[in-house]
Parts: C-alpha cells; structure tokens; sequence
C-alpha cells in the first residue's frame, strides 16, 4: 500500500483565467474536465500523468488573504538567458514581482494574477530532468517530523534530511522534488496551495486514509459535504487530500 502525489491543488476566484496562466507557464495544455481548470502536459487530458505534477486550479469565492503561502512551485530554466526570458514571458502572461524578505538570490520571485507565489530558479544541474516544475516548496517548522510523516506516507524516496529542509522526489528519480523548508512563518488561514495524492490501482483508499491518520494525519472539514475524496492535515497542519482513483 502506498499514495503518491499527482497534482498540486490551487485555490483561485478566476479557476479558468489562473489555470491558463499555469498552462502557458509550465509550457502546457489547459483542460476543463468539470469546474476546475487543470493545467498538464501537452497531449490530452492524461491523469495522473506519470512524471509531471499538474495544477488543478479550483473556483472558490474567498480571494486570497495570507501575506504569503505556504506553499509555492519553482520552475526550472537550463541557462542564464533561459531564465531571463521565462521571466519576461511570465511577466507578459500577468505574473508580478513579490518581495517574500528573499534578499539578494539568483532566483526570481514572481506571483500568478490571483498572487500565489512562485519562484524561476537559476540553472541548476539538479533540475535538468524535471520537467518545468523543479520542485514543491513547502514551508514547515520542523523538516525532519515532515520527513518522517511524508517518507512515511507516500512511495517517495526521501532524498535529504537536515535540521533547515526535508527533500523528496519519486522512486524512478523522474519529474520535481518535494522540498519542505524551515521557516519561522505559522499558519493563519487555510492553505491557497496543496497537494493532492492518489491510490495505486487496486489498493484500498479508505484503508490508505486510516494509515496517514495513524501516521499523525487529522480529518478537515472545509465544508466539501458528500465527496470522494478525503481532505486531511499532516502534523503541521498542511492540507492535502486523498483522491478515490477512477
């Protein structure tokens, strides 16, 4: 038995005008499968896909409030003049500047229209094969409890592990990393930004949910009602859901 994770969940006002934007950003088709607006590889609609992580972008009528998410993507470039024109393309598609108190970095802070944060890195090696998406960033106040419940919950390699940051990336070493970065910040409104994971074919959904509760996962109730999927909080408090497979 194990989850893995095949999509990041993004709240917006705009699901449509903010699911495009993530298309056109990562270099991807836009589809709308029902009221989210999901952004994936080129191709069809092919879920769960098995490298990328999609943005499924969801409508709620609550626009964003935090200072800064607690989670956020950073996209990947092969080269000095490659993150410079992502950036300028980005900024052409809507995304604005942010200061999140980053200081002097190589990397470029910018936020989607609705304000999600996300990062263009400088070239790094590490992410030559990650397709648009380097990594899931996830602020957290202990990475080595986040270690231990995520390496426990999912088929995920755990990667690194030390006091400032915990790194995950899938068992064939394909598609992004899931970093979760020690940072002082505490959560004040529900998450804009989370993972959603996913049952193996076969593998028994409701049995998987009581596993993550006994690894330390609580039930949320957001007020989703009679729905297929489970809405949980790992130990910190990070939202994420159990989807049923189709």
């Amino acid at each position: 038995m194990a989850l893995r994770p095949v999509q990041v969940n993004m709240k917006a006002l705009d699901a449509s005008a903010v699911g495009r934007f993530w298309a056109a950003a990562l270099g991807w088709s836009a589809y709308s499968p029902g009221v989210t607006t999901y952004a994936g590889p080129p191709g069809g609609l092919v879920w769960p896909d098995p490298v990328a992580l999609g943005v499924d972008v969801v409508p709620v009528p609550e626009p964003k409030t935090a200072t800064k998410n607690r989670a956020h993507l950073d996209l990947a470039t092969s080269s000095a003049t490659h993150q410079a024109e992502l950036v300028a393309r980005l900024r052409a598609l809507g995304a604005t500047s942010v200061r999140v108190g980053q200081g002097d970095v190589p990397w470029t802070v910018l936020a989607d229209p609705e304000g999600n944060e996300f990062c263009v890195l400088e070239p790094r090696e590490i992410h030559r094969d990650t397709g648009p998406i380097a990594r899931v960033v996830v602020d957290c106040a202990d990475p080595r409890a986040m270690a231990r419940f995520w390496d426990a919950a999912m088929d995920w390699t755990l990667r690194e592990v030390t006091d400032d940051r915990a790194v995950l990336r899938s068992a064939e070493n394909a598609g992004p990393y899931l970093e979760f970065l020690r940072t002082p910040d505490v959560k004040t409104v529900p998450d804009r930004v989370h993972l959603d994971l996913l049952p193996y074919p076969g593998d028994d959904k409701p049995a998987e949910v009581a596993r993550l509760r006994a690894l330390g996962a609580t039930d949320l109730d957001l007020g989703q009602g009679d729905v297929p999927w489970t809405c949980l909080t790992d130990p910190e408090g990070h939202e994420f859901c159990v989807l049923a497979p189709s």
